[in-house]
C-alpha cells in the first residue's frame, strides 16, 4: 500500500521500533503517547501495509572476528536486460555481497562486500571474473573507518514532515 498517509503517531511508532525492535508493547505505547491497544493496532496496520518490512538484529561483526568491508563499483561490458539479469542473479547468491545497488552515472552497480580479509575479497572477485557474468571493469574501495552507519531511516524528513506531522 504505497503512499499511505502517516500521522505524527505513526511517525513516532516507526522511529521507536527502528531504534529498538525489541521494545515492548507497553513501552512503545508510552513512548508514542497512546494506550497499548490502539498503539498495537497501528503497528499491525503499518506491518500489514508493508511499511514495517521486518525486524532484525544488527551484529557487531568486529566483536567476533576481524573483517574487511569493501565497496566495489562494477561496470558491465554489455547493457542488454539479459546482461543485467545474469549479473544480478549471480550476485544475489553470494553471501559476502551484503548489498548491491544498480546506479546511474559512470558505473552500473555499487556493491558492499564483507570478507574475512582482503585476500578473501580478491578470491571472491577472481571467482566472479571466472564466471564470466559480464564484468568489464571494477574498482575496489577498502573501508578504513566507519564514520556513520545508521540503520534508522529519517522517515518524517523523507516524506517532508517534521515529527509533529507538519509539512517542512
Amino acid at each position: 500500500m504505497s503512499g499511505m498517509k502517516l500521522d505524527p503517531i505513526d511517525l513516532r511508532i516507526l522511529d521507536a521500533i527502528q531504534r529498538d525492535g525489541r521494545i515492548t508493547k507497553l513501552a512503545l505505547a508510552q513512548r508514542v503517547g497512546l494506550s497499548p491497544t490502539p498503539c498495537w493496532m497501528r503497528l499491525r496496520k503499518l506491518e500489514k501495509a508493508g511499511i514495517v518490512a521486518g525486524y532484525h538484529a544488527r551484529i557487531a561483526m568486529r566483536q567476533i572476528a576481524p573483517v574487511a568491508t569493501v565497496l566495489m563499483e562494477v561496470t558491465l561490458g554489455a547493457h542488454r536486460q539479459a546482461d543485467f539479469d545474469r549479473f544480478e542473479r549471480v550476485i544475489r547468491d553470494i553471501p559476502e555481497i551484503v548489498a548491491c545497488w544498480s546506479v546511474g552515472g559512470g558505473v552500473d552497480y555499487v556493491l558492499k562486500v564483507m570478507a574475512r580479509d582482503i585476500d578473501a575479497y580478491q578470491r571472491l572477485v577472481d571467482g566472479l571474473l571466472e564466471r564470466e557474468i559480464g564484468i568489464d571493469r571494477y574498482f575496489t574501495y577498502i573501508v578504513t573507518k566507519t564514520v556513520k552507519e545508521d540503520t534508522a531511516l529519517p522517515v518524517a524528513e523523507l516524506i517532508g514532515q517534521d515529527r509533529d506531522g507538519f509539512a517542512k
